[in-house]
């Protein structure tokens, strides 16, 4: 281990024991989460500071009628494409992959720019488009170039304000995530008045934003500091933000584990309705969701979103529920908090 991260380290354990109480930090962000897994982070923190995962992998959080939407339009003979960590979440109807098992036209892109050199050769080319602000620009641009998406983009602040509103849900500190961070900037948080760090990606980067909350929780403060200022600015990019605010607007949304959240969700403005895949299949998808029966689960993935539980508290995890072989959508995702812990925990 490096010596700088032994300093910090100490400092760590010096203030956790200062405080005295057990703390819970949670990272909101997947690649935190994997962060943490890889460097065995967890294991290296005082016994009273817990780490916990909150709902920062995006695929995760994409709400089971939204993937059913996308394999019923795919199963009907609409043309479709999706990042490829989506093609394995299960659905009521099946999922994605299963479409494609059976015929269906649905194909990978890694890159958004992809899709729309794909949609020239494939008109009513639906994409899936899903994500939180980091992904959401990109989307932005191909609509304006003339993609046609299924839009279940998310905005995160709204999601950790239900976060600090359920009594349940027991947080001392946020590491917020670096990417979100890079596109809306620190001031968006500064409605939460909860200790918040916001984090680059190293090892050394987390444990640095560890030791920075709990400064902040030992000397009463409940600020947002930046310790990732060599991509984020207050401000954050503003060039970003006017492109998702000329294509988008915001709508009510639902979340998988946190249920429907006010004014978390972005729909597709009325000037670009016909690159709205909504409005386009408005028929084709009512039908779809009418004719959805919602299977029962004893997959966990919601609460363990929530911070509630860890993954191996979910009875399916590592026994039936794998990476090869996902129940639910914590497990899909390489961001997935199930995923990570199955490929990181031992």
């Amino acid at each position: 281990m490096k010596s700088g991260n032994k300093k910090i380290l100490q400092s760590i354990h010096n203030k956790a024991s200062k405080i005295g109480r057990p703390l819970r930090l949670m990272e909101l962000c997947g690649t935190h989460s994997q962060t943490i897994a890889q460097n065995g982070i967890k294991s290296l923190m005082p016994k009273n500071v817990k780490l916990v995962s909150g709902p920062g992998c995006p695929v995760c959080v994409t709400d089971q009628s939204d993937i059913d939407v996308m394999a019923g339009l795919a199963l009907s003979g609409v043309p479709v494409a999706a990042y490829g960590d989506t093609l394995n979440v299960p659905g009521n109807l099946m999922s994605l992959e299963g479409a494609r098992r059976k015929g269906a036209d649905v194909s990978v892109v890694y890159d958004i720019a992809e899709a729309v050199a794909m949609a020239k050769g494939k008109p009513g080319l639906v994409f899936f488009g899903l994500g939180f602000e980091t992904t959401t620009g990109m989307t932005a641009w191909a609509i304006k170039a003339g993609l046609i998406v299924y839009c279940a983009h998310k905005l995160f602040p709204p999601a950790m304000a239900a976060l600090l509103a359920d009594k349940k849900i027991k947080v001392d500190g946020f590491i917020d995530p670096g990417h979100v961070s890079a596109i809306i900037g620190t001031e968006a948080y500064r409605q939460f008045k909860i200790p918040q760090v916001v984090a680059g990606f190293s090892g050394e980067d987390v444990l640095r934003a560890i030791e920075m909350l709990l400064t902040q929780i030992l000397e009463g403060r409940k600020e947002v500091e930046n310790a990732y200022p060599r991509l984020v600015r207050k401000e954050g990019n503003l060039k970003a933000r006017k492109l998702i605010a000329e294509v988008f607007e915001t709508s009510d949304a639902r979340w998988r584990g946190l249920g429907e959240i006010k004014g978390s969700g972005l729909k597709i403005r009325k000037k670009y309705q016909k690159q709205d895949a909504e409005f386009m299949y408005r028929d084709l998808i009512g039908k779809i969701k009418k004719e959805i029966k919602p299977k029962p689960s004893a997959c966990k993935c919601g609460l363990v979103l929530q911070g509630l539980i860890e993954p191996q508290g979910c009875p399916l995890f590592g026994r039936v529920c794998t990476p090869d072989k996902p129940q639910g959508a914590c497990m899909v995702s390489v961001e997935g908090s199930c995923n990570v812990e199955y490929r990181y925990g031992k």
